[in-house]
């Protein structure tokens, strides 16, 4: 009974020390491409923007960079990590959502892999909290390409010890309802499921850091 009642006590003071924060919001750094970014859609309705306006609505003082770059492959992200989080206030988390575009142009997997352990080797030297945001690669790349670049994330959450969230574009991808005629970008109603979907993931890892 006791230790029921301390755990409880536990979480609730998890929770309200990530409330707390109303007079000083916390900074997320959103570090993607196209899918961070917002393609194809009016300013307001990208991903960074909604995930602030979702952690605002749950009573949690919170500002979302958007550091998304339309095109933008591993090698892109990787070159630009250090100024997207520099600045005040530091991070408490940056979501790296990166690798969608290295999949599309065939890029070798291991490069891609190498990439995105570069730029989480930065962010520890800084100390900042990762989420890593995976991706999936399609069955028509072929089952050797895709199951290297499948294993990607899993190996990278294991290696660096971060928490992952395993497909960004999990209950959007393939479905024409939630994407632009290109069936590659999310629409607003995509958008809407991949925050409410990640939003959990994103404050258990606030509470846990």
């Amino acid at each position: 009974m006791r230790s029921a009642f301390f755990f409880a006590v536990l979480a609730f003071l998890s929770v309200f020390s990530l409330k707390a924060y109303a007079a000083d919001p916390i900074r997320i750094v959103a570090l993607g491409d196209s899918l961070t970014a917002g393609y194809g859609m009016e300013s307001g309705q990208d991903f960074a923007t909604k995930l602030q306006e979702k952690m605002i609505a749950a009573g949690i003082s919170a500002r979302v960079d958007n550091a998304g770059v339309s095109g933008d492959t591993s090698a892109g992200g990787l070159s630009r990590v250090d100024w997207a989080v520099d600045g005040t206030p530091r991070p408490m988390l940056v979501i790296v959502a990166l690798g969608a575009n290295d999949m599309l142009r065939g890029i070798d997997p291991a490069v891609t892999q190498k990439n995105l352990a570069a730029i989480l080797d930065k962010l520890k030297e800084k100390k900042i909290p990762v989420l890593l945001a995976g991706m999936k690669s399609p069955a028509n790349l072929g089952p050797f390409f895709q199951g290297k670049f499948d294993r990607i994330y899993q190996e990278l959450a294991d290696e660096y010890d971060v928490p992952l969230y395993p497909f960004f574009l999990e209950g959007v991808a393939m479905k024409a309802e939630y994407n632009l005629p290109d069936g590659l970008h999310p629409n607003p109603k995509g958008i809407a499921i991949m925050v409410d979907r990640i939003f959990p993931v994103v404050e258990k890892t606030l509470q846990e850091k």
